[in-house]
């Protein structure tokens, strides 16, 4: 077999992992979207269409209009930022911009030297590489990665022991966009080698309410603004989280309603799906329930929270405290989460102790 049909037979093994491995994404809580292919029919195509994010948008408008002026591809990539706020979205928006196409895979896919040959090699020039978790690639494959992110090349080790030798392959130019919901964990060498990076912030309630009419019109859906907005109110921040809901109440509103989403068929669609006034779920309620019931408050440790809610405690920080804490309603202090006041006052509890004073 040749090195050219190697090279190919990994890429197409790559695929299959990645493919499995999205599959079984769609169950942990991070991803909250269902309906993988209504989330694709739902992304904007355009810079135009893609609604918050201004200074992202502004700054990336620029470097495309420059790299098409000259002629180049589009510097490497690197997006930040909490899971769902569209960074998949414009690492789409990029490539199709940049007249390439969009090869993702994500960083646990990505096990061997020769997986991610295979994935470079299949790469023509223009194209976009976009790596999802980026933090979750191994030392070793970093070490391939920078002379192909700055020389286009990447040089690999073939056989073992004596008769092993080294090559080196040229490669396309192309645009790698890395996505990360944890940047502290990318390494100092990776991080300098992106011509761009950005930071992804949380939605406002208006930008969300847009995004939801925006989906509500692609998925032909009749909704008042009043719903709209109801809708954005409980979505965390979060497009993702928004367009699941207005999923689920299209579904309340067909079978319980005339299949127009009110106000008040929002507010009995999302009682229903559990999600309350604040945006929290059932297991927001929980985590919140256990930590002033059962250990008055706080502090007490994530492991301990996680033993306590059946939990992995990388979940919980992952995916449940930034909401909470943004919110107001938890602290995160060197002893262990703390409960606030909100947290009391939302679930009709009272504190069940005096906080100690100087002359306790």
């Amino acid at each position: 077999m040749t090195r050219k049909e190697d090279i190919s037979k990994a890429a197409s093994q790559v695929l299959q992992r990645s493919a499995v491995a999205d599959a079984s994404d769609a169950t942990l809580p991070s991803a909250q979207g269902d309906d993988g292919s209504a989330d694709v029919s739902l992304r904007p195509e355009t810079l135009d269409d893609y609604v918050g994010q201004v200074q992202v948008r502004r700054n990336l408008d620029i470097s495309i209009r420059a790299a098409k002026a000259r002629g180049e591809t589009l510097d490497h990539l690197l997006l930040i930022g909490p899971p769902g706020l569209g960074k998949t979205s414009l690492a789409y928006i990029v490539a199709r911009s940049m007249g390439g196409r969009l090869h993702p895979t994500s960083g646990p896919v990505i096990e061997k030297a020769g997986d991610l040959a295979a994935i470079l090699t299949s790469l023509e020039r223009g194209d976009v590489l976009f790596i999802d978790e980026i933090h979750r690639l191994g030392k070793a494959i970093e070490e391939i990665l920078y002379p192909a992110m700055e020389d286009f090349r990447i040089d690999l080790v073939i056989g073992e022991g004596p008769s092993a030798r080294s090559i080196s392959l040229s490669l396309a130019r192309f645009t790698l966009v890395g996505a990360t919901t944890r940047a502290g964990m990318l390494s100092a060498p990776l991080r300098s080698r992106f011509g761009n990076t950005f930071q992804l912030e949380f939605y406002s309630d208006e930008e969300l309410a847009e995004i939801v009419n925006r989906s509500a019109r692609r998925l032909g859906v009749v909704i008042d603004e009043g719903a709209a907005l109801r809708i954005a109110q409980r979505s965390r921040g979060t497009p993702r989280v928004a367009n699941r809901l207005l999923r689920r109440l299209r579904d309340y509103a067909e079978v319980k309603a005339s299949g127009r989403i009110t106000g008040q068929v929002a507010d009995d669609g999302l009682e229903l799906l559990g999600v309350d006034r604040a945006g929290f779920d059932t297991m927001d309620r929980r985590f919140l329930s256990v930590l002033l019931e059962k250990f008055e408050g706080g502090p007490v440790g994530i492991e301990t929270l996680a033993a306590a809610l059946g939990e992995d405690a990388a979940s919980l920080e992952e995916v449940y405290e930034p909401y909470l804490i943004r919110c107001g309603f938890l602290q995160k202090t060197a002893r262990g989460r703390v409960a606030t006041a909100r947290a009391y006052e939302h679930l009709g509890l009272r504190p069940g102790r005096e906080q100690p004073t100087l002359f306790d």
